[in-house]
């Protein structure tokens, strides 16, 4: 028999599923009826019926992809890659993210995942970094995994790599890597051995299945989880433009503290982590600096549950209450709550971009597995 995990693994990697889409249709039931439902031998509820319904081409889509995607050979690729498969409610699972507003549906894991018990650190720059760049982050990585702290970065070429490759330099280090394709494909492959060591020493992460290709639009979606990892950030050095940016800007949505490393400035290397710090984002120039922040803050620390989201207004809690008892639609909840459309939608769009709703085909549910509102 096909464990759950198959049916996920297979659900993760059908053509235009998202994360959203994914939790929608686990939410309240189990893999195996997720997935008859998703290739339409099982009637869809309302809000995955309006889902298909706004969108004619996606139920033939995803009925196509039953014969692609057989659970039981997702469960055997995995099997195969020594890939754990985990989602939210799992032991495993990071508490870190359970209370992101947009925390994966899934996670793939080669490695232990109990490595995000100790304290965090993401170091993440540009692929086309400098020799003194690439230095900088090596440095940087081994110092703060020989103080026992863990590194997290993302196995790109040029800062990331060389972060880990200086935290594997530490005896009993246990760096984590957060990838944007599947576990059984190093991307780049030059770096065929940095993952196999971040794997065996610590953990490598993905939200994508075994043979998911690294498509570029992959990447900018891994950086929201590594920004929910950690503790503290530091950008090495960045352009104007590219991933580390976007992961600076997913840590400051979720009160991560931040640290940029000052760079020269004719080098364009530098060009994003200089203005970082003219936004206000405080300087490393030592890893004393990042070291001491670590000591400032600890509700991050371990596997306590620490809620990033803004917590919603007084007279926000009616429509989230409304939306625990059954989905909603906004026509419903302008009725219910004697509004004009317009403020219930404003309502329901803030409160699903904080984390506290989640909109399906038109119909807004509430997300009720984190902390009491009362």
């Amino acid at each position: 028999m096909t464990p759950a995990a198959g049916f996920v693994a297979a659900l993760a990697g059908f053509e235009r599923m998202t994360t959203g889409r994914l939790s929608a249709l686990l939410a309240g039931r189990d893999a195996a009826e997720a997935y008859a439902i998703a290739v339409g031998r099982q009637r869809p509820p309302e809000p995955i019926a309006a889902l298909f319904g706004r969108d004619p081409t996606l139920a033939a889509s995803w009925r196509a992809e039953a014969d692609r995607r057989p659970p039981e050979l997702a469960w055997e690729a995995c099997v195969a890659a020594g890939i754990a498969v985990v989602v939210p409610g799992d032991p495993t699972y990071p508490s870190q993210l359970l209370d992101d507003p947009r925390r994966p549906a899934v996670l793939f894991v080669r490695g232990d995942l109990a490595v995000l018990d100790a304290r965090r650190v993401g170091i993440v720059g540009t692929r086309n970094a400098t020799q003194r760049g690439r230095e900088t982050a090596a440095q940087f990585g081994y110092e703060l995994s020989a103080s026992g702290v863990v590194v997290v970065s993302g196995l790109a070429k040029g800062i990331d790599g060389a972060a880990h490759r200086g935290a594997l330099a530490v005896e009993g280090s246990t760096p984590v890597g957060i990838v944007g394709n599947g576990l059984d494909r190093p991307y780049p492959k030059q770096h065929t051995d940095l993952w196999n060591a971040v794997a065996e020493r610590g953990a490598l992460i993905s939200e994508w299945p075994p043979g998911t290709n690294p498509d570029a639009f992959r990447f900018p979606l891994r950086n929201r989880i590594l920004a929910g990892l950690v503790e503290v950030l530091v950008v090495v050095e960045s352009r104007e433009r590219g991933g580390s940016l976007i992961t600076a800007r997913e840590a400051a949505e979720r009160g991560v503290e931040m640290f940029a490393v000052p760079g020269a400035v004719q080098s364009r290397a530098s060009i994003g982590t200089n203005r970082l710090l003219c936004d206000g984002v405080a300087p490393a120039t030592e890893v004393a600096d990042v070291l001491m922040a670590l000591g400032l803050d600890q509700r991050r620390a371990g596997r306590a549950r620490f809620d990033p989201r803004r917590r919603p207004r007084a007279d926000d809690l009616d429509v989230i209450e409304a939306c625990r008892q059954r989905p909603r639609t906004l026509e419903e909840l302008a009725g219910q709550m004697s509004s004009t459309l317009v403020d219930v939608a404003l309502t329901a769009a803030r409160l699903e971009h904080a984390g506290w709703l989640r909109e399906t085909g038109g119909w807004f549910e509430a997300i009720d597995d984190w902390a009491d509102l009362a």
